[in-house]
């Protein structure tokens, strides 16, 4: 276990944000996890709990005290195929989302594909069902386990037990603070069963010369797709999509498209449409503006980025700025897909 006090976090939030916690520890284990709640007071709180911080903004220094689990790679597959062609895989909490999508289609595991190349670690998969591209982390997980910290329980919930929903899951709501995740466990396939009528996944392909893609190869469409309109941390802090696609009602829908034809959306169910956030900032004019040194991507206005040296304080004013100018023109609130802490 690790136990640092007065602790920088820059490099702990991909939006690279010089913010300072009062403590921070690590576990490394389950038994670590165990041994971390059991040391925790009431000095500590307020917790927050990470992954690589590749969705969290900071606005100041933190008060209480960070965890996170160590990040390393650890997956296993824990059962040979069923009649079904299902396959569990475990994995360690502070293991990089993207090294076990990798693992998985280099071993023959299907179905995470379309996750390709988020950020972030497995335990916050979980916590805010990451997705893209058609696909959300609760379509894979199993099962999820984690240590109680009031009572250092060590606790399985099943994929239904998490209530998830679109960048939702009850880790987020109710269940906010409240545990440690230590491992989540995925239920991918050996049949691929690609999912290709997302967004320009088919049109990316179709200018590969490629028909049937194999698993391999979507991942890396993907990827490209990804890069090309995505910008690297490393260079321009960001925590990827900042906010989440808003769902409208039928009716809600229709008049915006009396107003906008050609409204892009994508059908929920019956009674409900999303519309992408990131098209009406752009409507809005905001793609590539900037407001002090926070500023809206160049490439896709989803992503607000940290144009240099911005506080977390400047991210936030420019958010609300996005936002009444959302809400002025179509009439429709959005949201921070991202922690604000």
């Amino acid at each position: 276990m690790i136990e640092r006090y007065d602790y920088n976090l820059l490099k702990h939030n991909t939006f690279g944000i010089d913010a300072k916690c009062r403590r921070f520890l690590e576990y490394a284990s389950t038994h670590e996890a165990v041994q971390l709640v059991g040391m925790l007071t009431e000095a500590d709180r307020p917790l927050l709990i990470i992954g690589q911080g590749s969705n969290l903004l900071l606005t100041g220094d933190y008060q209480g005290t960070v965890i996170t689990p160590q990040n390393r790679f650890e997956a296993e597959i824990l059962t040979q195929p069923s009649a079904s062609g299902q396959v569990l895989l475990r994995c360690w909490a502070g293991t990089t989302f993207d090294d076990v999508v990798e693992f998985a289609v280099t071993h023959g595991l299907y179905g995470a594909e379309n996750l390709s190349l988020i950020p972030g670690e497995v335990g916050a998969s979980a916590v805010q069902n990451i997705g893209a591209y058609g696909a959300e982390a609760c379509d894979i997980i199993h099962h999820v386990e984690a240590v109680e910290i009031t009572t250092g329980r060590v606790l399985t919930f099943s994929n239904a037990d998490c209530a998830y929903s679109y960048r939702q899951s009850r880790f987020k709501r109710e269940w906010k603070d409240r545990f440690l995740i230590t491992h989540v466990t995925y239920q991918l396939s050996r049949t691929f069963a690609p999912r290709l009528d997302y967004g320009n996944i088919r049109a990316r392909l179709a200018e590969k010369q490629i028909g049937h893609p194999t698993a391999r190869e979507l991942r890396e469409t993907i990827i490209e797709i990804r890069r090309a309109k995505l910008p690297d941390p490393e260079k321009e802090g960001n925590a990827g999509s900042f906010f989440m696609n808003p769902v409208v009602s039928r009716a809600k829908y229709e008049e915006l498209e009396a107003r906008f034809p050609g409204l892009p959306h994508y059908t929920v169910d019956a009674d409900h449409e999303k519309i992408p956030a990131g098209w009406m900032i752009d409507q809005c004019g905001w793609k590539g503006r900037s407001l002090g040194r926070a500023g809206v991507h160049d490439r896709q206005a989803l992503v607000l980025v940290n144009r240099g040296g911005a506080t977390g304080q400047e991210i936030v004013q420019l958010c609300e700025a996005v936002r009444r100018d959302v809400f002025s023109k179509f009439g429709i609130e959005i949201h921070p897909e991202v922690n604000i802490r």
